[in-house]
């Protein structure tokens, strides 16, 4: 089984190891993107952070290779959209800041596999289960990806 249940989700943040979630395709059909958030446990805080690449790499599964959508990004990969100081808020704040859904948390890299998987399935416009890709929340969020 990929996806982490809750409790596995709070045990893992707890134990100081991150939780991401693919969030799908961004950018534009001239600039073809892919987005997923991070939650990272940070020095007694939870980070939440919003990644965005560019899809070039049909190959990999490793999404921390690929490279920014946007070529001013490259020294700050990833956007600080909260800090929260308990695991379960990180969570809350990713899920409504980036339209990420409880049920599709996996373990820190497996985002990737996902990643894989989208590319493998032709980059369809809905997910897995036939859902609409998440969309953006706030702000930040929403100027990130586009």
């Amino acid at each position: 089984m990929r996806y982490l249940a809750e409790p596995f989700i709070l045990g893992t943040l707890k134990r100081g190891r991150s939780v991401e979630q693919f969030l799908g395709p961004a950018g534009t059909p001239e600039r073809p993107g892919v987005r997923w958030v991070e939650i990272r446990p940070a020095r007694g805080s939870y980070e939440v952070y919003l990644h965005v690449a560019l899809d070039c790499e049909p190959l990999t599964g490793d999404l921390d290779s690929l490279p920014p959508l946007f070529d001013d990004e490259e020294e700050d990969f990833g956007l600080l959209l909260a800090t929260m100081s308990e695991p379960l808020a990180a969570m809350h704040a990713a899920e409504s800041q980036t339209g990420a859904a409880l049920e599709r948390w996996v373990n820190q890299s497996m985002a990737g596999d996902e990643y894989r998987d989208y590319v493998l399935a032709g980059r369809p416009a809905t997910t897995p289960d036939d859902q609409p890709w998440p969309t953006p929340q706030s702000s930040a969020a929403r100027a990130a990806t586009s």
